[in-house]
């Protein structure tokens, strides 16, 4: 197969995954409801509030730590 031969077929591969994608996008996925999202976006903002509190916990205990040790020359 020529050079030129096999661009065009790997164009109208791409060409045609791109159209099904689109296609799949429109009439295959199911998309959430307002609501449902609404719902999903608070657990996870809630979510990543208590990890940053946890970490917050965490980083103040391990800094009270190093600093004892340190003034304490061990």
């Amino acid at each position: 197969m020529p050079a030129i031969e096999r661009k065009y077929f790997k164009m109208d591969s791409i060409l045609l995954y791109v159209k099904e994608s689109y296609n799949e996008l429109l009439h295959k996925v199911t998309w959430p409801s307002f609501a449902e999202l609404l719902n999903s976006t608070t657990v996870v903002l809630i979510a990543s509030a208590i990890i940053a509190i946890v970490v917050l916990i965490m980083d103040a205990i391990s800094k009270n730590v190093l600093k004892t040790v340190f003034e304490l020359g061990l």
